[in-house]
């Protein structure tokens, strides 16, 4: 019996930590300085997981940051929503930006390109986000980034 209890502890100990590590994005550029840096790891909400939606893409705020599929590069990409806005057509769009660049990004994000969203402490969106500082240097490094 107690070689079950064993196994068992340790099957839900690496469920944990698949449904943990799921829910961990490591950053792998300065755009969104002094927020996070380079090899930061935030922890975010995803769009859906295994088929369950954790947040509503279209209800996303000025001040979140998202992670989406960017059409301009070939990475997600994760940047502040600085503008939510509706084409003439009617169809939810936002603009996004990282905190360091200059400039916007160069194409608009529909909801349905939104993977997930930083978890925020803060009152405000975007506030304080949940950030791990440098954890995610070893990742870079083994990705070659």
């Amino acid at each position: 019996m107690t070689d079950t209890k064993e196994i068992l502890s340790y099957v839900v100990i690496i469920i944990i930590g698949i449904i943990l590590a799921q829910h961990l994005n490591v950053v792998v550029s300065g755009s969104m300085e002094p927020v996070f840096a380079r090899g930061d790891v935030v922890v975010i909400q995803k769009a859906s997981f295994l088929g369950l939606s954790e947040m509503n893409t279209s209800q996303l705020n000025v001040g979140d940051i998202v992670i989406y599929d960017a059409t301009w590069f070939p990475e997600p990409v994760i940047h502040r929503i600085i503008y939510k806005g509706t084409t003439p057509d009617g169809r939810l769009y936002y603009q996004t930006k990282g905190d360091n660049n200059p400039t916007p990004d160069p194409v608009i994000v529909y909801p349905e390109q939104v993977q997930a969203k930083v978890i925020n402490f803060g009152q405000n969106p975007g506030e304080s986000p949940f950030v791990i500082p440098q954890i995610g240097q070893i990742t870079i490094w083994i990705r070659g980034l």
